[in-house]
């Protein structure tokens, strides 16, 4: 500061001491200290700089000459008492707002005890209030669940800590950065609801994108601006967490209004990063809920059977397709044991599936019966896949199935055609081979009839007598096959004998082997019994074998049927050294309606439903060929009930 001698005439400038350069004013630089800052003589204010007028609400010159008790009050019964902590600082309250007063002595003039007090409108460790308040934010701002809920708390949390400001809340969305909730304490102008303004210091300062907030329509200015009417000063700071902006909270000053921006701003950063931390939070459990409830209609409403277990399989998730199919509701579903509600005859099969599925393997394809209420079973067919938790071990396993039951009712229905229709096309041979043991049978019939007339039987008849017993016997073997052949298949899985059931694909196709005349040799090694319909089954090798007995380009060929064991497999194959396929027609031999088969002998269906056959008993088939090489088609079963994906 300085010193001016009073005399009569001009006042001289005291010369600036060695070292001082000359246009350097201690005064001017005491005056724009950011700190509220007073010289005292003795007890009284000699000189208050405006960051010290502004916190009291009052101008400069009306501090001058006035008690510093009186403008400053201690505040409690220890400060008022004086003594030595009196002293040298004490706690005062200016109105709403708790401050400290720290002393500094200097030396004075002329004898008079001269110091410099500084005041803080911040809180002391003595002092609670804030820590509260901000104790009292951090609690609701936990517990909000919707934006007003925090902006509310934050109000609340600004009138605690900044009494008598003016005080905006702005919230955006992170993504869009358009306002969402607008609170305010005062009387906003007309423009106050209009873009979001920042600081670009402040914008730095937290780390944001200028291009980003920009992009998203926040415009960014070199000095706070205000948004209440009659506010002198202002002070903006974002609302940001992680490098996303999530509002702005503004604290305004109007005239005489305690406070002062400088000073307020660290604890206004602070309820500010709360607020951020809240806001991000909230958006997260928003966000979290909407896919939980997305989701769960999602997978409530899905055109499939979904049905979720923990790794005791009990059901955590039982959808509405599930319970409109078997009539289950829904609570009666949830929490019971999965198995309980399937046929006794699925439940092995089921359990195997989900002990798979929870050790990480995903099955597809799976085959199994569901349970009516009303009775009956409805055919699925199940996709599983293993569900991990937040540690990454597998806690349960969903399984999605679509109901099967129409389509395998016409699938059958086609199969019972297709084997009508091969029945129809082997009636010739069927004729046939049903002629000569009835011929045999007449013929030897006659002939004991009239030895028997003119006198009696004699040893050589009885190979006559055994001869007609195996052409009946031959014709009820065939008669019988042919029945079982051409009724409808129930597609019940039973224990089936494939090299019994080659055999007797083998002679029902005698009568096309016959007319092809091609001989048919069988390399037949025992196998495991396998699961399956038999009668599908064995349309799968009728058809193989009159496909083969087809294919035949000269008399005298032959079709092998071979059957072998590999690994958890039984392989069989039908083998013919026909004309063999060229590339172009092997690539479409499973296609439904493609056939070769000329004047309409074929309806191109055949090898389509051997294909969904074999794939319905967890199977593959494929077939190898070359044009002049013959065919081969080989069919790989699973020993394994269940076994195929």
């Amino acid at each position: 500061m300085t010193t001016r001698s009073r005399k009569r005439g001009k006042v001289r400038p005291r010369a600036a001491p060695r070292g001082r350069s000359p246009g350097l004013d201690l005064g001017d630089a005491f005056e724009a200290l950011p700190v509220a800052a007073a010289l005292l003589h003795g007890d009284r204010v000699a000189r208050a700089n405006e960051a010290f007028a502004r916190a009291l609400g009052l101008e400069a010159r009306a501090c001058a000459g006035r008690r510093i008790h009186e403008l400053l009050p201690p505040d409690g019964a220890a400060d008022a008492a004086g003594g030595e902590k009196a002293r040298s600082g004490w706690r005062s309250r200016l109105p709403g707002v708790t401050a400290r007063v720290d002393v500094r002595a200097l030396a004075g003039a002329a004898g008079k005890p001269a110091s410099v007090i500084v005041l803080s409108l911040r809180a002391d460790e003595a002092d609670t209030a804030q820590s509260r308040a901000l104790l009292e934010l951090s609690r609701d701002l936990a517990q909000a669940r919707a934006e007003e809920e925090i902006a509310s708390a934050l109000s609340r949390a600004l009138e605690v800590l900044f009494p008598g400001r003016a005080f905006g809340v702005r919230l955006v969305d992170a993504k869009t950065l358009a306002l969402t909730t607008l609170y305010a304490r005062g009387r906003l102008r007309p423009a106050g609801a209009g873009p979001v303004r920042l600081r670009r210091a402040a914008v730095r300062r937290e780390g944001l994108s200028e291009a980003a907030l920009e992009a998203g329509g926040v415009q960014l200015v070199e000095e706070d601006e205000s948004l209440f009417e009659d506010c002198e000063r202002v002070v903006a700071v974002p609302v940001s967490v992680g490098g996303n902006l999530y509002g702005v909270v503004n604290l305004e000053y109007v005239a005489k209004c305690p406070g002062d921006p400088v000073a307020d701003e660290p604890i206004l950063l602070q309820v500010a990063n709360q607020a951020a931390l809240g806001v991000r939070n909230l958006r997260s459990i928003e966000e979290l809920t909407f896919l939980k409830t997305y989701l769960e209609e999602l997978i409530e409403n899905a055109n499939a059977l979904i049905v979720v277990t923990n790794r005791d399989r009990e059901v955590l998730v039982f959808n509405r397709g599930l319970s409109r199919l078997t009539g289950i509701g829904r609570d009666q579903a949830l929490g019971a044991d999965l198995l309980s509600l399937l046929p006794e005859g699925e439940r092995d099969k089921v359990r195997k599936v989900l002990e798979r599925s929870l050790e990480g393997e995903a099955v597809t394809n799976f085959e199994t019966r569901l349970a009516l209420r009303g009775g009956g079973e409805a055919q699925v067919v199940v996709n599983t896949a293993a569900i991990a938790g937040h540690t990454g071990e597998v806690e349960g396993v969903i399984a999605i199935g679509q109901d099967m039951t129409a389509l395998r009712a016409m699938e059958e229905r086609a199969e019972h055609y297709q084997r009508l229709a091969a029945f129809g096309r082997l009636a010739a041979g069927i004729v046939h081979e049903l002629n000569n043991p009835l011929v045999a049978i007449v013929t030897y019939s006659e002939s004991l009839l009239d030895r028997h007339r003119t006198g009696g039987l004699d040893p050589a008849d009885l190979e006559k007598l055994r001869r007609i017993r195996e052409a009946g016997e031959r014709i009820q073997r065939f008669s019988r096959d042919l029945i079982a052949y051409a009724r409808p298949s129930a597609d019940k899985p039973e224990s089936v004998d494939l090299v019994a059931l080659l055999e007797q694909a083998a002679r029902m196709c005698d009568p096309v082997l016959k007319e092809a005349k091609a001989r048919i040799r069988l390399e037949l090694l025992p196998v495991p019994r396998i699961q399956g319909a038999r009668a599908s089954l064995l349309q799968v090798f009728v058809n193989l074998i009159t496909n083969a007995a087809q294919a035949m380009k000269t008399e005298g060929g032959s079709v092998t049927l071979g059957l072998d064991a590999r690994e958890d497999r039984v392989v069989a194959s039908v083998k013919d050294d026909g004309a063999g396929m060229a590339e172009d027609v092997k690539a479409r031999v499973f296609e439904p309606f493609f056939t070769t088969k000329q004047g309409g002998r074929g309806t191109g269906l055949g090898l389509s439903i051997v294909q969904g056959i074999v794939a319905r008993h967890g199977g593959t088939i494929e077939v190898q060929s070359a044009p002049g090489a013959g065919s081969t088609f080989v069919v790989a079963l699973p020993t394994t009930p269940g076994s195929g994906n």
